[in-house]
């Protein structure tokens, strides 16, 4: 039994372990970078530095007005300080697209995402997924309950007090 449950163990293991990533072909990674344009990936990661700024306002400036004029003033040097981020998050979401699509995957992608339909999905994707998971929390809280009540029954009828 502990040798079944020691192989099983390492299974999961194994599965569990990120497969070696090749690089990706320069071809791969320019058609990627144009997909990541047209996905829109470049604005989302730009709107970015405004929240970043908002956040860091008030522990940079403590509250004091003198500071938070300075602070607002500094903007354009702080933009220019994102610049690399900036680019490491362009650079890495393309790195992630060459690696998960062929070069031909990834240009049907670009292509699909030039129709209308694919300009309607990128504008709704992101509320369509916080949509969808909480349809899956909500199901899944009420599955939980519907199930636990079952089998505390079921329990119940072999003889178990719980």
């Amino acid at each position: 039994m502990s040798r079944y449950l020691s192989m099983i163990a390492a299974l999961l293991l194994w599965l569990a372990m990120p497969a070696s990533a090749e690089t990706p072909s320069p071809e791969a990674m320019s058609t990627a970078r144009t997909l990541v344009a047209t996905m829109g990936l470049a604005d989302q990661y730009r709107a970015l530095l405004p929240v970043i700024l908002m956040s860091l306002k008030p522990v940079v400036s403590q509250d004091r007005p003198e500071i938070e004029q300075d602070y607002d003033s500094m903007a354009a040097m702080i933009a220019t300080a994102y610049t690399p981020f900036y680019n490491q998050m362009i650079e890495q979401a393309a790195t992630l697209y060459a690696t998960n699509f062929t070069v031909d995957e990834l240009r049907q992608l670009d292509s699909f995402y030039h129709l209308p339909v694919g300009q309607k999905l990128l504008g709704k994707s992101q509320a369509l997924a916080q949509q969808t998971t909480q349809i899956g929390q909500d199901i899944s809280r009420k599955a939980t309950e519907e199930l636990k009540a079952r089998l505390t029954e079921a329990l119940r009828q072999k003889g178990h007090k719980l």
